[in-house]
């Protein structure tokens, strides 16, 4: 008997385990995302889940989710950069009084991303 066999109906590789055959299946590949992403997926996963099932059932799914973490992270470099100009963080500032400037940028950072949470992420 053959160790491996090739179903021709459906493509499937099967491999020769004892007297049985059994398919060589492989995971999909999880989608390369960061924060946003992950927590996006975890929403729709938990909320949306009707979404969540067509998105998945129809291979969409990760791309969706990197496409909704690429808009997530593009508009929270935005609002970061925007917020620094507007209340003067420089880097005279930085070389200034670092603990001050690491407590504007602390402050700008959690407020542009409870801003994209609240309008990519769980919208």
């Amino acid at each position: 008997m053959e160790k491996y066999i090739t179903d021709e109906k459906n493509g499937l590789k099967y491999e020769l385990v004892g007297d049985y055959y059994y398919p060589c299946l492989e995971a999909p590949e999880a989608p390369k995302v960061g924060s946003f992403g992950m927590m996006y997926h975890e929403y729709l996963r938990n909320h949306k889940r009707v979404t969540y099932s067509d998105l998945l059932l129809s291979g969409k799914l990760k791309e969706h989710i990197e496409e909704i973490d690429r808009q997530a992270e593009e508009m929270f470099s935005q609002l970061v950069e925007e917020m620094k100009q507007v209340e003067g963080i420089t880097e005279l500032l930085k070389a200034k009084d670092q603990m001050e400037w690491v407590r504007r940028m602390n402050n700008i950072r959690n407020r542009a991303e409870e801003i994209v949470e609240s309008e990519v992420v769980f919208a």
